[in-house]
């Protein structure tokens, strides 16, 4: 589970340094009633870095995990938009993305979530009993 956490940690950081390498990349497939796209972009980058950065500290793992689903979901309508309209996005457009595999990606959302929570916020398997008084 360690593992994947930093994986993922690793990913986002990257990810969210992007918004800041790329940031054409993401205010593209802003949605039209989404105000202020500079900003939201921005902010969504450092939310990323922070979220990584975060998953790949064991003392915050539990803020990290819960701050990256709650980030995965704040810009899953911006993949929604990828998704219905990628004719609108140039990037897309570009690269002729099949349609079928920018709605598997909105699928794929999901399980980043679960697989952030997997890695750092689920609880033991085997819960130890409580000591008790002279047992060390």
């Amino acid at each position: 589970m360690r593992v994947v956490r930093y994986l993922l940690g690793v990913f986002f950081v990257i990810a969210g340094a992007n918004h800041f390498l790329s940031p054409d990349t993401y205010l593209e497939m802003m949605p039209s009633w989404i105000p202020l796209h500079g900003p939201a972009v921005f902010w969504s980058g450092v939310a990323e870095v922070v979220g990584g950065f975060a998953l790949l500290v064991d003392r915050w793992k539990r803020f990290g995990c819960w701050w990256t689903i709650a980030l995965l979901i704040a810009v899953f309508p911006a993949n929604i938009q990828m998704a219905i309209t990628p004719e609108e996005i140039p990037w897309v457009a570009e690269r002729n993305f099949p349609d079928w595999l920018l709605w598997v990606r909105l699928l794929l959302q999901p399980l980043l979530m679960y697989l952030v929570w997997w890695s750092c916020d689920r609880p033991p398997l085997v819960r130890r009993p409580p000591a008790v008084d002279g047992e060390a």
